[in-house]
């Protein structure tokens, strides 16, 4: 599988956020790891946590693996095999990341495993939405990345499932391009007095060029920027 240039800043924003914001996070479940990218990248720049990361597709768990064992974080990242929605996990999470399938009912590729990485139909949003409500930790948090155009199910699905969105990033290609992505933070509850916050991003400038906030956020991943 491809690393996507929108997994990167999620993967960025999302490190920076645990960073800053909660010093209480000690144990992280990564969803549908893929390439171990999320993982890596949580583990980089927090390093007291560990992280249990899973996968369904047995190719690409063994990629992750491979990929984890050539990093310094090595020792902190757990890659399993398994399909999250029967997986029994020995303990609750302080915090959930996922960059899951994005595409219900929608063309599919020939290829099988894309369509497992694609596609939704092994883990649609609302059985994810009810895994990571059934894995989290009391005062835990989450983070998605999502489909822009999937926005007002997405708000309904929340509701149905009691859990709140504290952050939303809005992803743009460029400051010429429409939204895109959306970057979410949320908690099971919502806490009183407490609006959701809203932000934008875009990858590009005017002149095809990364943005500053772009820049800041992946500076310490990317080896030329």
């Amino acid at each position: 599988m491809k690393v996507t240039t929108d997994a990167c800043l999620f993967g960025a924003w999302m490190s920076e956020e645990v960073k800053t914001q909660n010093s209480k996070v000690k144990n992280v479940l990564d969803i549908g790891t893929g390439t171990g990218l999320l993982s890596l990248m949580i583990a980089q720049k927090n390093p007291e946590v560990d992280i249990l990361a899973i996968e369904i597709d047995e190719d690409a768990k063994n990629q992750a693996k491979e990929n984890v064992d050539a990093t310094p974080w090595k020792e902190r990242i757990n890659i399993v095999e398994g399909d999250v929605k029967d997986y029994s996990f020995s303990e609750k999470f302080d915090l959930i990341v996922t960059n899951p399938p994005f595409y219900e009912k929608e063309i599919k590729s020939t290829t099988s495993n894309k369509n497992v990485a694609h596609h939704s139909e092994n883990l649609t949003l609302e059985e994810l939405l009810t895994v990571i409500k059934n894995n989290l930790n009391h005062d835990a948090c989450f983070f998605l990345l999502l489909p822009y155009k999937r926005n007002e199910e997405i708000k309904r699905l929340f509701k149905d499932h009691q859990l709140h969105i504290t952050k939303i990033i809005l992803v743009r290609q460029s400051v010429k391009h429409d939204y895109f992505r959306l970057m979410i933070n949320g908690k099971l509850n919502k806490q009183e007095n407490k609006e959701t916050e809203f932000d934008e991003i875009s990858i590009w400038n005017e002149k095809q060029q990364y943005t500053n906030e772009f820049v800041r956020l992946l500076k310490d991943y990317y080896l030329r920027l």
